[in-house]
């Protein structure tokens, strides 16, 4: 069963329903589908598989058994950690982008249409073999879920990964007092995100940071720390890692998002 979005009522649900809708459209699609296997831009290194990466990392001499991939979008990080990890479960809210991971799974290989420039667009094919990521594809199952509202049975991981994800959320606040319960203990929390708050999204009392509270600056990553703060201790510093998503041929957008690990100790 999937879990519909938490949302507010009247006008207010009508504009977040709008907002969630982008990520069903055509134009989402190829633009995921660019930034998660087309090639490198500006030598900035590929964002989901360097975040996979890096997690892998910091899980050195650790089980890599079974790790959570929220918000998988169209599901390079799901392939790359599959590469690593026994088994991966990637789990996203907008079905266009698990459609395409798994036709892409089923199949090896994908289609999409990139904007050019005005109407001028350009046929792009992706294939798994080529990124060697098609041995691992077996070992990956992908869901379409909210991850406000994960089914129980998502548990037991040694890594979950929420990259770009909880300033898209209603109430990153209540996903991150139950985010233990997906994890075991020792287990680690990866949260990238640029702390991109918009009000479309996420009602301004629900930010994380971004925002003052009681006239004092409240950051984003002071405020992860306060919800974290029961069942999870920081692992290193915070790492700036870079992605960029292109519009069309000419038109980039170039981001930071900051990788924080926290592992569970209770």
């Amino acid at each position: 069963m999937v879990s519909p979005p938490l949302l507010p009522q009247g006008p207010r649900k009508t504009s977040m329903v709008a907002c969630y809708a982008r990520y069903e459209s055509d134009a989402a699609v190829a633009q995921y589908c660019d930034a998660h296997y087309g090639p490198d831009r500006f030598e900035v290194p590929n964002f989901p598989a360097q975040l996979a990466r890096l997690c892998a990392a910091a899980l050195a001499g650790q089980p890599q058994r079974r790790a959570l991939d929220l918000g998988c979008a169209v599901g390079r990080a799901s392939f790359e950690l599959a590469a690593r990890f026994d088994q991966v479960t990637g789990v996203d809210f907008s079905s266009r982008f698990i459609a395409i991971a798994r036709r892409l799974q089923e199949r090896g290989r994908i289609r999409y249409q990139l904007a050019e420039e005005g109407e001028l667009i350009s046929e792009q094919e992706v294939c798994l073999a080529d990124l060697g990521l098609a041995a691992a594809a077996p070992r990956v199952a992908f869901h379409q879920q909210d991850a406000q509202g994960l089914e129980s049975h998502l548990c037991d991981f040694d890594l979950v990964l929420a990259a770009n994800l909880i300033d898209r959320l209603t109430e990153p606040g209540r996903f991150l007092a139950g985010i233990h319960q997906r994890l075991v203990v020792g287990g680690l929390l990866a949260i990238a995100s640029p702390y991109n708050w918009l009000e479309e999204f996420t009602p301004r009392p629900q930010w994380l940071g971004g925002r003052y509270r009681y006239g004092t600056p409240l950051t984003s990553l002071e405020g992860l720390r306060e919800k974290l703060a029961g069942h999870f201790a920081a692992l290193g510093e915070p790492q700036e890692v870079e992605f960029v998503l292109r519009e069309t041929a000419r038109k980039f957008q170039f981001n930071i998002s900051q990788l924080t690990l926290w592992r569970r100790v209770r």
